[in-house]
């Protein structure tokens, strides 16, 4: 591990904005923040907005500064990105923002039932071959029912089109309440000043050509949550761990030289 991600690690122990519990604590009790998080980390009685697979955090604080009567808390496992969210949180003495570090799957231990009122999952990994890992797989939706209110909204702002389609397709067979769908969120005129919050991946996505696709729906509490039958064709390129994105052509030459 380099230096730089022992003392962001380092970093992240001392920031005020940052909750991190060991898998102890939550397996012998849960975390100590469930159903607490407005009166002891905000100290007001706002509704709670998360952001899940937060990465570097832009969303969550560009959020926050938008909207100050609303709290924002950024998901992530990986401490090194979140690292760059919460240092400009910790710079700019914002108040109605912070980050959980924790796997998303855990999500239930982390928040009490009906404490969180909206749910943004920004360019997550759309895992084309395992669909439990997909975050708004019936999987996760259900995970999300036991702390999203009732109706909470839900938002996806995605690069790919297998897992735009997965899920526009899951929201179709199970009836949930469909408020916005669009393939081309910056060419069709519905971006608002929330929605052209650009994370460090989109920028990259935006370079290289792709469209944004947005989502957003309710999921309300009752009824069963299925899974869509659907053949669905993979994207055609991929990133990697450092950013890069491969492009078909790029990909065909990286097996060529394999």
């Amino acid at each position: 591990m380099g230096k730089n991600k022992l003392k962001k690690f380092a970093d992240m122990e001392t920031f005020g904005c940052v909750y991190q519990y060991p898998w102890s604590v939550l397996e012998s009790g849960g975390c100590p923040m469930k159903g607490r998080w407005n009166a002891d980390c905000f100290h007001n009685d706002h509704g709670i907005v998360l952001e899940l697979g937060c990465g570097k955090g832009e969303y969550a604080v560009g959020l926050s500064q938008r909207f100050p009567e609303k709290n924002y808390i950024g998901i992530d496992i990986k401490g090194a990105r979140m690292w760059t969210g919460a240092k400009m949180v910790e710079r700019q003495q914002l108040k109605n923002v912070t980050f959980l570090r924790t796997s998303i799957e855990l999500i239930d231990r982390m928040f009490d039932a009906d404490e969180v009122s909206e749910i943004w999952i920004t360019f997550p990994d759309p895992q084309m071959k395992k669909v439990n890992k997909r975050l708004t797989s019936t999987r996760f939706l259900n995970n999300y029912r036991k702390v999203l209110k009732d109706g909470g909204i839900v938002h996806l702002k995605t690069d790919s089109p297998f897992l735009y389609t997965y899920t526009r397709e899951l929201i179709r067979v199970n009836n949930l309440p469909l408020e916005i769908d669009t393939d081309d969120l910056y060419g069709s005129g519905c971006a608002d000043d929330i929605l052209e919050i650009k994370t460090h991946y989109e920028k990259q996505w935006l370079s290289r050509g792709l469209t944004i696709k947005y989502l957003k729906f309710r999921l309300p509490h009752d009824g069963e949550l299925v899974e869509p039958d659907i053949e669905i064709e993979p994207d055609t390129y991929r990133s990697y761990g450092r950013g890069e994105i491969q492009m078909p052509q790029l990909m065909k030459d990286n097996e060529l030289n394999n």
